[in-house]
């Protein structure tokens, strides 16, 4: 298995500080880069709205839904090489990372960029697996895995090949192949081995625990790739 984002429809390349992103291609990707053929996002069904929330497992009630993402423009500056503090606040809790703007500075900032613009706010978290590699996956708004932001960026920050080399606790982006970087992410609740083909930008200082409990929870089909039982949504994201 591998962590994938779907490429949008519409991909289109920024420059910051005279850095080129590079656009989403796929060309010379290897198979754990590649997008599969059938998506494990993209079979599992959207959270249904009722009118009368319930309890979600670890979470609280949420009728929040995929929807068409917000368009907020492209980031046009590198923020300062230094740490930086990424908080989500979910209904399941507050998940509290700590972002590496020294080693990960383009994404670091271009996640800055997209939280202050709301770009995060009443999305879910479309994928979790729960067998192979462990991880939540978020940041896609329309909850399919294959929605993003109207640009892409280039990798940073890839770790060694090695066995977990995305131990517990680590953030990542996703991505369709090199550097088409956007707006999905992955929170990573116990260690992972993976190709290094995942840009490392985070550690989750706060709410490890919240992030184990919903993946206990498990699948809403019951599989080991899926959309997570329990709803989770971002309610809002904020960095400071």
């Amino acid at each position: 298995m591998s962590i994938y984002a779907k490429s949008p429809l519409a991909i289109a390349t920024f420059l910051i500080s005279g850095i080129l992103l590079a656009g989403c291609s796929t060309t010379g990707t290897s198979d754990d880069q590649a997008v599969p053929a059938e998506s494990a996002s993209a079979s599992t069904p959207a959270p249904s709205e009722s009118a009368t929330p319930v309890a979600d497992g670890p979470c609280k009630p949420s009728t929040a839904t995929g929807s068409t993402p917000k368009d907020v423009g492209a980031p046009n500056g590198v923020l300062p090489a230094k740490t930086y503090t990424f908080t989500l606040q979910t209904n399941c809790g507050e998940i509290v990372i700590e972002a590496d703007g020294v080693k990960a500075p383009i994404t670091v900032s271009t996640l800055a960029f997209l939280a202050k613009g709301k770009y995060y706010d009443g999305t879910i978290c479309h994928r979790l697996t729960t067998q192979g590699l462990f991880v939540l996956q978020c940041g896609d708004p329309t909850g399919t895995g294959g929605g993003g932001p109207n640009f892409t960026f280039k990798d940073e920050n890839l770790p060694a090949q090695a066995d977990n080399n995305y131990p517990a606790g680590s953030v990542a982006m996703a991505n369709s192949g090199p550097n088409t970087n956007g707006s999905q992410f992955f929170l990573v609740y116990d260690n992972t081995t993976l190709g290094s083909n995942y840009t490392l930008w985070g550690k989750i200082t706060q709410g490890l625990d919240i992030v184990k409990s919903i993946a206990a929870y498990g699948t809403a089909d019951g599989s080991g790739d899926g959309a997570p039982k329990s709803t989770v949504e971002i309610i809002n994201a904020t960095v400071k």
